[in-house]
């Protein structure tokens, strides 16, 4: 990593709360770091990448499968379309860009829509079709994900790989952030909740577009380092700050129910108090989050200038286990370390 490491004990209640869920859920391993003031304060490995004799124990080159945390990386890369003009607005509608697509389900929808997954659509073997109208209520639905990286990929003759490798991990020298089409050493085992978990699925595509990407700890905080930053990099713009500042910004439509949760392109933003976000109470406005199905969450503090990441190999919530409350507690245990601090 680009940062130092200066150890502070006042974040250790972080490494209890990522000790106590991984009692909680079904894993094998896990992992935490914080950065504050340009530090690293907290990194942890916990236990081996799998469950199978003589695993690989968890190390700082080890990759966790990142989930829906991988939808970070998707709205970068439509916010790089949009400041290139390859996407003129994120209010342009869907069917301007995929006009092959069936245009009563899709009529209305635009891709401020499927960024803040307002969009009221789902779908059912191929078929999609509409669950709400359009921009009056929040579901999270795949269908809006693989449509945005199907408007990317006609708009910039790129794939979302290609944008994150180009603008983004090369620059900064990233190896341990990809999509994978074959497993190696360095890449945890999922952890399933019960054996053919159909929730579950796999890809080989390297496009970007499934769920088969993989991230060290370090580089995710590094990720979310880059956001924290507006895309500056000890002194050097790595990317356009209005790409980072589009992303991170509130993007819902004024039209839904305030209780919602709000989104930027697709990040998780912290705006006015609603009952259904998933980000901690105590954490300020202006900061943003992303969460995974295995556990992992990046959540980004712009006003405490921190990132603070958790991950662990597990899959969805074992019985018992309300991950809502966990993410958010996690939030507010951040929020209380810094109030020790800054107090």
């Amino acid at each position: 990593m680009f940062l130092n490491y200066h150890s502070n004990k006042d974040f250790s209640p972080i490494l209890n709360h990522v000790l106590n869920t991984f009692n909680q859920v079904i894993c094998s391993g896990a992992s935490t770091i914080v950065i504050h003031n340009d530090f690293i304060v907290l990194e942890e490995y916990i236990g081996k990448q799998s469950d199978k004799p003589n695993a690989r124990i968890v190390q700082p080159d080890t990759q966790f499968h990142v989930a829906s945390v991988r939808k970070s990386y998707i709205g970068f890369a439509v916010a790089y379309a949009v400041f290139y003009g390859y996407i003129k607005s994120i209010d342009d509608f869907v069917l301007t860009y995929l006009p092959e697509l069936e245009e009563s389900s899709w009529k209305d929808t635009t891709i401020r829509h499927l960024l803040t997954h307002t969009h009221g659509l789902n779908q059912k073997e191929e078929t999609t079709y509409r669950e709400y109208p359009v921009g009056e209520s929040w579901t999270y639905k795949q269908v809006g994900i693989q449509t945005l990286t199907n408007i990317v990929k006609r708009t910039t003759n790129k794939t979302i790989s290609d944008i994150l490798h180009e603008q983004v991990f090369l620059p900064l020298g990233f190896s341990e952030s990809n999509w994978y089409a074959n497993k190696n050493e360095k890449l945890v085992d999922v952890i399933l909740r019960y054996e053919g978990d159909k929730d579950w699925k796999t890809s080989d595509s390297t496009e970007g577009n499934k769920m088969n990407m993989y991230v060290s700890a370090r580089e995710l905080a590094m990720w979310g380092y880059l956001h924290l930053k507006e895309g500056n990099i000890n002194g050097k713009q790595i990317v356009p700050k209005e790409i980072i500042q589009m992303a991170t910004s509130i993007q819902s439509p004024t039209s839904i129910d305030e209780d919602l949760p709000q989104n930027g392109f697709l990040w998780f933003v912290k705006d006015l108090p609603a009952k259904k976000t998933e980000i901690g109470e105590e954490v300020p406005k202006g900061s943003f989050q992303i969460l995974g199905y295995t556990g992992v969450t990046l959540l980004v503090i712009p006003q405490e200038n921190l990132v603070a990441v958790r991950m662990f190999n597990s899959f969805g919530s074992p019985e018992g286990y309300d991950y809502l409350s966990d993410v958010r507690s996690f939030g507010d245990t951040v929020m209380g370390c810094l109030e020790k601090i800054n107090s």
